[in-house]
Order: structure tokens, then sequence, then C-alpha cells
């Protein structure tokens, strides 16, 4: 069975379809796109042949009907003849259409080609010029990093280089000029690094130039806050608890905050840090971009500090230019460390600043040794002083330096007791040993000020002039003593942190200086043969020993808190107080030693013919001697001390006298000798009497008691005991015997010539004691 899409395709159903068109429009509907359909397919002539059959057909459908009617028909036949004639101009209209759309159709055909054509053409030129523009776009992008880069924007040349790679190429991929600017990227990074790293490097060079400057603001800046807290202190004194950079004086300064890494007279500019840093992060190099810092910052270092160092020039320049230009290394890593911990942790920046301390410290210790002035070296101590409170601020470790302080102070306290020594001991030497003439009020009382000494009387009941009782080297030595102490206090100021060192280094030193070369040296000069001057030196002694007591307390009230509590002690003291009694010994010396001179003196004649009337010059010029000294040389002693004289100048003098009866080479003594002696000791005891002190009349009890043993007529009560302790007790029982073996009644004559020659003799005898 014929599908139905044939069926509609058969002509006969065509011309069926279009005759029974209802209407002209329908008619002319179904009938146009019938002829374009066959004229399309060359089927004209078939469509036209169906006409003509269909004509025939429909004629003889006419003819069979018209026979029924021929007026109908006729009419009917004219209808048709006019019909046909429509046709057939309708078929030759429509073959003149199908003609004309043929050719239109070829027109336009070919017409669709070249729009085609050209449409195909518009497109490429359209793409070519956009892939032109993209590529000129890429090609500006490209040159305006290079513009970029040499207006020196780092960081917006690698922003368009990132664009460039990372949007504009990928329009453009299928271009070569993609592939070389994708290949020259790295490249340009490369450049833009290292430029930006040769900014980074100039920068550093001029922040190692500036090193040293920012180094001396900052310590000028810490130099006036601790002016302004000693002002502070000074209107508030429970200010002065509270040390530089502790919270309240942090606090009580905030006001006068003081930038100086941006400031009036310097300005430090981190810009390129910042720029190199945000470069490498963006290029993925911040590992790379960070050992190159820290290798660069270690070689800066190096560069920093010099081989050696003089700190005996005046104004210590090389120490100054040391500390400060590590001070202004260390404050920019801080800074840096701050702005940018990314690039710098603490752990780097320490340790670079422990690397900087202990080399300046070796150079410091280095050079110590050529500086022989503790003035020199206190100052040398202060700029330190002032290096760690100015680091300090920056929260830098300073434990290394505070250690350093310590080695500085032994060396300041051994140059300090050197030149205290060298002044004692010229004090003591250059002295005159003689009781300190005043002249005048102002002259009392800076004497009084500056020694430990309190007189019986004020400025005010004293007249002038006057003799103060200790000798020139006293004061003196007390002037340089309180030097010594504030020399020590000032090293120990509120910037020194170990107060405990230096107040048990200061008693250590004082009690050296004061027993070795004070003591000892006074303890030297005790060997002299003059007595003036060793009474002197024990007056100096005993002021001394007063001076050594009030140091004493002097150290426990300027000693530090963290010191230990209690009293503190000097060697001193006692050594002065025992010396004193060397001193006192060593008169005893030289007066005994006198009196053995002046005994020897002595020349009795145990076996004289002739009574003597007169007691021996020897004695007279021993009691003269011992009254001058008491009223002269020995005058300013104390009283006990000059009783303590008396007393044993008196029993060696009796001891001695004693002794010469007692003598081997005395063999015989007649009542003559006896008497002679006796006539001494009674001018011996009449002026020991005269001095109205019953305890020295003692001292002549041997002696008195042995003379009335041997002026005794009955010699046997020496060898009843009970009559011995009741007249002669005090006799020693073997000097007794021996004695009286030597007694004889006979009184021999003297030839002549040897009386001249006594009488000769006993007249030098005045003359070589200054008698008259």
């Amino acid at each position: 069975m014929p599908s139905i899409v044939a069926a509609r395709s058969d002509p006969s159903y065509v011309l069926n379809q279009i005759v029974l068109s209802p209407s002209d429009t329908d008619y002319l509907d179904q009938l146009i796109p019938s002829i374009s359909e066959y004229s399309h397919g060359n089927k004209t002539s078939q469509l036209l042949h169906s006409l003509s059959e269909f004509a025939g057909d429909r004629e003889n459908e006419i003819e069979r009907i018209c026979n029924a009617n021929h007026q109908e028909f006729v009419t009917s036949v004219n209808q048709l003849l006019r019909i046909r004639e429509g046709t057939v101009n309708l078929t030759t209209e429509i073959l003149s259409l199908s003609q004309s759309i043929q050719s239109s159709t070829e027109r336009l055909v070919q017409q669709k080609k070249a729009l085609v054509d050209s449409r195909g053409v518009r497109q490429n030129i359209d793409e070519a010029g956009n892939a032109l523009q993209d590529c000129l776009e890429v090609l500006r992008l490209a040159n305006q990093v290079h513009d970029l880069l040499a207006r020196k924007n780092f960081y917006a040349a690698l922003r368009a280089l990132d664009e460039l790679q990372n949007v504009h190429l990928r329009s453009v991929t299928q271009y070569k000029i993609a592939e070389m600017i994708r290949r020259s990227v790295p490249a340009t990074q490369k450049t833009i690094a290292d430029a930006v790293m040769n900014d980074l490097n100039t920068w550093l060079f001029r922040i190692r130039e500036m090193s040293q400057y920012l180094g001396e603001l900052s310590f000028y800046n810490t130099d006036l806050r601790k002016q302004r807290q000693q002002e502070r202190a000074e209107r508030t004194p429970y200010l002065s608890n509270f040390k530089l950079n502790s919270a309240i004086e942090l606090v009580s300064d905030e006001h006068e905050e003081y930038d100086v890494l941006n400031n009036d007279d310097l300005q430090v500019d981190f810009t390129p840090l910042f720029e190199c840093l945000h470069i490498h992060q963006s290029l993925g190099q911040m590992d790379k971009f960070r050992a190159e810092y820290a290798a660069t910052r270690r070689r800066q270092k190096e560069l920093l500090l010099p081989a050696s160092i003089s700190l005996v020039d005046e104004d210590m320049a090389n120490l100054h230019t040391l500390l400060e230009d590590m001070a202004g290394f260390a404050i920019v890593e801080r800074a840096t460390m701050k702005r940018a911990p990314d690039l710098r942790s603490s752990i780097d920046v320490e340790e670079l600043w422990d690397s900087l301390c202990q080399t300046a410290i070796s150079l410091i210790g280095k050079a110590l040794p050529d500086v022989d002035n503790a003035e020199q070296l206190l100052k040398v101590k202060n700029l330190i002083a002032l290096f760690i409170q100015t680091m300090n601020t920056w929260r830098f470790p300073t434990a290394a330096m505070s250690g350093f302080l310590l080695t500085l102070f032994e060396k300041y306290a051994q140059l300090l007791k050197r030149r205290f020594s060298d002044d004692f001991l010229e004090i003591v030497s250059t002295d005159d040993y003689m009781p300190m003439p005043i002249q005048n009020a102002e002259e009392f009382e800076k004497v009084i000020t500056v020694s430990w000494y309190c007189p019986e009387r004020g400025v005010d009941g004293t007249k002038f002039p006057c003799v103060l009782p200790f000798s020139q080297m006293y004061p003196l030595c007390c002037i340089d003593i309180r030097n010594f102490l504030n020399q020590f206090y000032f090293y120990a100021n509120d910037d020194f942190p170990h107060r405990e060192v230096v107040d048990e280094a200061l008693r250590v030193a004082l009690d050296d200086l004061l027993c070795e070369e004070v003591c000892g040296s006074l303890v030297q000069k005790l060997s002299v043969q003059y007595i003036g001057q060793i009474v002197q030196i024990l007056i100096n002694l005993e002021h001394f020993e007063t001076a050594c007591k009030e140091l004493e307390s002097l150290l426990v009230k300027a000693r530090s808190p963290e010191s230990s509590v209690g009293s503190v002690s000097l060697r001193a003291t006692d050594k002065f107080r025992n010396n004193k009694k060397t001193a006192e010994k060593r008169i005893f010396e030289l007066v005994n030693s006198k009196i053995d001179d002046l005994v020897e003196t002595a020349e009795y004649d145990w076996a004289g013919t002739t009574k003597p009337i007169e007691p021996s010059t020897y004695i007279q010029t021993l009691t003269q001697y011992l009254s001058n000294i008491m009223n002269s040389m020995l005058l300013s002693l104390p009283t006990e001390i000059k009783e303590l004289i008396y007393f044993d100048a008196i029993s060696h003098a009796a001891k001695a006298i004693l002794a010469l009866p007692l003598s081997p080479t005395v063999t015989k003594i007649n009542p003559n000798g006896i008497s002679a002696l006796s006539i001494d000791v009674h001018f011996l005891s009449d002026f020991v009497a005269s001095l109205q002190n019953p305890i020295l009349q003692q001292n002549l009890d041997e002696l008195q008691q042995t003379v009335a043993l041997m002026e005794s007529d009955n010699s046997d009560e020496f060898y009843d005991s009970g009559l011995r302790n009741r007249k002669y007790g005090q006799v020693n029982p073997l000097n007794g015997p021996i004695l009286l073996e030597k007694i004889t009644k006979v009184v021999e004559a003297a030839p002549q010539t040897a009386a001249a020659s006594a009488a000769e003799r006993l007249k030098g005898f005045g003359t070589r004691f200054g008698m008259r």
C-alpha cells in the first residue's frame, strides 16, 4: 500500500486539492507551493501534463454534463474556455515566475555563498584583530613590567608580571609569543628579586652607616631619662626607689616619649625592607631571602667590630664608637623583628646580640691592661652602664655586660688601692710627727670636718692658735679615706647591679690599706730612736683606732640592702689597738735604754776611802731625764699611759741600779760604797715621792730594802725568816746573801792619783748628758 507521503506527492492528488480549494486564496496558497516544488524538482513538464490530462478529463466530464443540458454546457464551456485561457495564462505566468524564481534562487545562492565567504573573512579578521589586541596587551604589560622595574616600583612590577602570567597569557596560549613570554617570566622574577635585593643592600649599607648615630641618639635619650628621673626623685624622694626602665619610671616618663628611629634628627625608613620581604613572599622565596638577609647582617656585624680598641684616649672615642655601633645595630635588629616577625625571630636577634657582647667584652678586656688610671676606668664603666641601660630599654639581655662590670670593678679597685696606697705611703713618709698646729677657727673646722675627732671644746671655746694631739698625717689620711670611699661608691651608683660586691670589696680594700699602708708604715717608723716621734705615732694610732670604729658604723649605714645584715668588722681596728701596745713597748724600750745608758755611767767606788755627801751625777741626770720627757715628749699622752711609762721606767731603773752591786766584777763593798748607793736611792725615792703616786713608790721597795740590808749592822736578821719577811720581804732571797758576802767593814786608803783620776772622770760626766 502506497504510503500517504507518496499519494500526497502524486500530481492528481495535488490538482484535486487545488481544485477543491474553497476560496481563491486557498487556491493560490495550494497552487504556488506546488509550482515551486515541481519547478525545483525539474517536474514542470509532468505538472503540465497532469494539468492537460486534468483539463481533458474535465472537458469530457463537462461534455457529458452538457449533453444533458446544452445551454448550461455551452455556458460551462465558455467558462471553461475562459478558465483554460486563464489557466494557460496562469501557466505562462507560472513558468515565467518559475524561471524568475530559479534565477533569483541562483543569484541568492551565489550571494549567500559570497556572504558566507565574507562572513568567514570577517570572522578571521575579527579573530586576527582580537588576537593582535591580546598580543599587544600582553606586550604592553611586559613593557610595563620593565618600565616599573626601571622606576624601582618593584611590587607593582611583580603584580603586573603575575597578572600577565595568570590572566593575559591564557588568551594567547596558541601563539608563540605566549610561550616566549612564559619562558621569560622566571628570568623577570629573578631580575625583580635581584633589583629589590640591590635596593635592600643599599638600604642595609645606609643603616650600617647610621648605626653609630642611632646609638649616639639612643645614649643621649637614655641620659636625658636619667636626668629626669633624678629630678623627679629630688621632688618626690619615694621615686628614688625605682630604677631606670622600671614600670614606675616608664609611666612617669611616658609624656616624654622619644622615637630614636623616627625623630627630627634621624628617620629610619623600613620601606625597602618591607618591599623586599613582600616580593620574596610573593615569589615563594621566603626561606632563601631569610637566609640571605641573616648572612648579610652577620657580615655587617663582623664589619662593625674593630680588631682592637684603645681605652687610654681622653675622650674614649674608640669605646664610644664601638658601643654606639653595637647599640644602633641591635636596635635596628629589634625593630626589624617587631615589624617583620617572619623575617627575624627573637632567637636570631639574640644570637647576634650575644655574639656582639662577647666580642665587645673580649676587645675591652684586651685593652684593660693599658688603663692605669681609676678615673679613666670609671669613665669606661659609666659608658658601659649607659649602654646597658639603653639596651635594657629595648629588652635585650645584658647579663654578660653586667657581669663584665664586675671585672672592670676588680681592675678599678686595684687601681684605687694602688693609688691610695701610694698616697698613704707619701703622707706617712713626709709627716713631721709633731702635734698639728691650728692657726684659726676656719682651719680648725676644716680639720674637725674631715677627721673623726671630737675635741673637748668646740670652735667657740678654743683659743687660737692651738695644737691638736695628732700629727698632720691623721687628717690627711682621713681625707684620703673619705675620697677612697667616695671613689668606690662612684662606681657603685644606681646603674651598677652588684652593690653587695662593692660593699665587700670596699671593706676588704679599706682594711688592707689601713692595715698594710697606714698601720704597717707607722709600725715601721717605730724603729726610730726619737721618743717624741714614737709618742706621736702612738697618739696617731689611737686616733686611727677611733677612726676605724667610726668607719665600721659608716660602712654599715652605706651598704646596699642586698648585703648581709649585721655589723661590719675591720681587722684594722684590732691592728691599730694591738700596735698601740707595740708603740708603748717601744717607748718603754727607749726610756729603759736611756736609763740603762745612764746607769752604765755610774762609777761607784765600792771600796771608796771617803764618804760621799751628794747624789751621783748619773742619778741626777736620770731623774731630770724622766721629768723632762714626762713634761715634754710624753705630755700629750693619756695619763694612764704616762703613769704606765713612769711605772715601767722606775721599775727598770731600780732593777738596773740594784744590778750594779750584784755585778761579778764587784767583789767588796765597804761602808762608803754603801753610803754612796744609799744617797742615790734616797734621791731617787724623793723624786718618785714628788710625783704623788703611791703605786710608783712600790717599784723602789726592793731597792730600798736591799740598801737597808746592806746598811744593817746585824746581817743575821736576813737569815731569820720572821725578821726577813717583816723588814726585808721584797729582797730577793738569792741576792741578799750575795751582797752580804761582798760587804766589808774595812775602809782602805786610796792613792792620790786614783782620787784625782776619779775626780777628772766625774768632771766630764755632767757634760756628757748636757748638765751644767
